[in-house]
């Protein structure tokens, strides 16, 4: 596509974003997080409504059922999130997080607008109806709605659109959780799958403006008001290294029970908008044993960090809170899977350190404080994100003193987590519906690079006359398998390989007298410059030398060579190109 019909076909803020792209940079960015801000903002207010309609008045409409009307809450808000989502948009469903990392992958950013309003009822209502889910996969997909929203409005090139994808979901985690930095590094790490610094800056004034706008409405206090924990012994790395093994294990449980449970409800027999209830009726039912496993589940993390809970409680929490999570996600309830990770990492790392404290008295530091490192650790074991998950602990409860062993057991847990299961929570449910992200990002790369912007021209040429004795010096000279021969005008007659060179050594007396014209292989294998490399893959995967690139109007017009070398380094290049395009000259 010619540079004149590219600029033809984008609106004028887009082609200001191009001639001014720092200042149209800053403003964009400034306008996603206001919004997603604010959309964080009516998201906390909403799940408040909800919670106290079908809380404080079912238990008034139901008194007559006693404690038992817990049961018939989660069912009754799985009646109305079933039907909104089935109707008006399907991606609502679960997570979110997944939809937003496919559609930053598979469609330059885009996600359709109604998905924010859709996912921001439908989640609050489900979280209010005590569904075991939490927060961050929806103002994540609601962020990413609105920044994508605003991208498509101004018709903005893809690789900005997936910018503001990234800003709104930075935005909304900030917001969210007062977690600027985490909310950054989430955007970054979990969305966009790599950190790139000239993406870094438009991020971060998404995530600063959100979060003051949070603050502004909803006041600023951190999630967990604990202790200050620390060390006591450096005895104490080997236990966090062992509760960082606890974690993968625990978290890949979950990750597999909620996919299995999903599986189940797929399955059944029943209207796909009535699956909710039915989930919500076993929620219910679970919430029967402790009200801190529907919901969110910040006063239960809060209880076992502060050592209220016994050894038997907290294990059974940990179990519950699992199988709650994975029926309310896999009957087709609306929520994220961070609140529920932070819940069963706050619960197995406080047992793991009340037992560690009643064996090795006087070396460990108090349960919390493992409690705290699991829920980091735990996240991090099924989303793979541990930037992301250490960063938003020390966020969310300002204890810096515990930051090493944090870390120590974060780092543990995702390699562990990675060995047992490439995928994590998120990318095992684009696989599972036959996308794979990595697969996918090689082969958009490959398929839009073209053997022109691949190949080298860089390199040696030899010609017809040159002897055999010549040639070897050559080939030893400069290192290649295999060399293209030119004649004197500098057109290209074939491709000689030191295998060639071999033979005819082997089989000729007369070698000295022979040229490279006698024994250079005529007809090779030739690309066109503006063939894709996807195409060519196997070609060069086989080729024992580098294939000649020539015109397509003349074939012994070479134009430059390209092989194994040349593919890797065009890919380097491309997935390192920075985000934002240049200035069109």
């Amino acid at each position: 596509m010619s540079g004149k019909t590219l600029v033809n076909k984008l609106s004028p803020i887009a082609l200001w974003f191009r001639s001014s792209e720092m200042m149209a940079g800053l403003i964009l960015a400034v306008a996603v997080g206001a919004a997603a801000g604010i959309g964080a903002v009516i998201f906390r207010w909403l799940i408040n409504f909800f919670q106290s309609v079908f809380f404080q008045g079912g238990s008034q409409v139901l008194s007559f059922l006693g404690d038992y009307y817990i049961i018939l809450i989660p069912a009754a808000g799985g009646l109305i999130v079933g039907p909104l989502v089935y109707l008006f948009a399907r991606e609502a469903k679960g997570h979110g997080v997944p939809e937003v990392m496919e559609a930053v992958a598979l469609r330059g950013g885009r996600i359709r607008p109604r998905v924010a309003l859709v996912k921001i009822l439908a989640s609050s209502i489900c979280i209010g109806s005590g569904g075991s889910v939490g927060r961050e996969g929806p103002i994540v997909q609601i962020g990413s709605t609105i920044g994508s929203a605003i991208g498509q409005w101004l018709k903005l090139p893809d690789e900005t659109l997936r910018v503001m994808v990234a800003c709104g979901a930075a935005a909304g985690i900030s917001a969210t959780f007062h977690a600027p930095i985490a909310g950054v590094l989430f955007a970054l790490e979990v969305i966009l799958g790599r950190v790139v610094t000239r993406r870094f800056g438009y991020v971060v004034i998404s995530s600063v403006v959100a979060d003051f706008l949070a603050q502004a409405f909803l006041g600023y206090g951190r999630a967990f008001n604990l202790p200050e924990f620390g060390i006591i012994s450096a005895w104490e790395f080997v236990f966090y290294i062992v509760l960082g093994v606890l974690a993968a294990l625990v978290a890949q449980g979950f990750t597999r029970t909620l996919y299995w449970v999903e599986d189940r409800f797929e399955t059944l027999k029943f209207p796909e908008y009535l699956k909710p209830v039915l989930g919500g009726f076993a929620v219910g039912a679970i919430g029967l044993y402790s009200q801190d496993l529907l919901g969110v589940g910040y006063e239960g993390i809060t209880n076992a960090l502060s050592g209220d809970l016994v050894l038997g409680a907290l294990l059974a929490f940990t179990l519950l809170k699992i199988i709650a999570t994975a029926i309310t996600l896999g009957s087709g309830g609306s929520g994220g899977v961070f609140a529920p990770s932070l819940f069963i990492g706050a619960m197995l790392g406080t047992a793991t350190g009340s037992i560690f404290g009643t064996l090795f008295p006087g070396i460990t530091s108090p349960p919390g404080a493992y409690g705290m490192v699991g829920m980091a650790a735990v996240f991090s074991g099924a989303a793979r994100a541990p930037f992301s998950a250490i960063l938003i602990i020390f966020e969310m409860t300002g204890n810096y003193n515990i930051i090493l062993p944090l870390m120590t057991a974060v780092v543990i847990s995702t390699l562990f987590s990675r060995a047992l299961k490439r995928e994590n929570i998120y990318t095992l449910k684009l696989l599972r519906r036959g996308v794979d992200l990595e697969q996918e990002e090689l082969g958009d790369v490959l398929r839009t690079t073209t053997a022109e912007e691949a190949m080298t021209k860089n390199f040696p040429t030899l010609p017809a006359t040159m002897t055999i004795p010549q040639l070897i010096k050559v080939f030893q000279k400069a290192g290649h398998h295999g060399l293209p021969v030119t004649d004197e005008q500098g057109g290209l007659i074939g491709i000689l390989t030191e295998t060639d060179i071999a033979h005819h050594l082997e089989a000729a007396s007369n070698e000295e007298s022979l040229t490279a014209g006698d024994i250079v292989s005529r007809n090779p294998f030739v690309v066109y410059p503006d063939q894709t490399m996807d195409r060519l893959l196997e070609a060069i995967e086989e080729s024992e030398a580098r294939i000649p690139v020539v015109s397509r109007e003349n074939q012994r017009q070479l134009l430059g060579v390209i092989g194994r070398h040349e593919l890797i380094s065009a890919y380097r290049k491309r997935t390192r190109r920075q985000l934002f395009p240049r200035k069109q000259t």
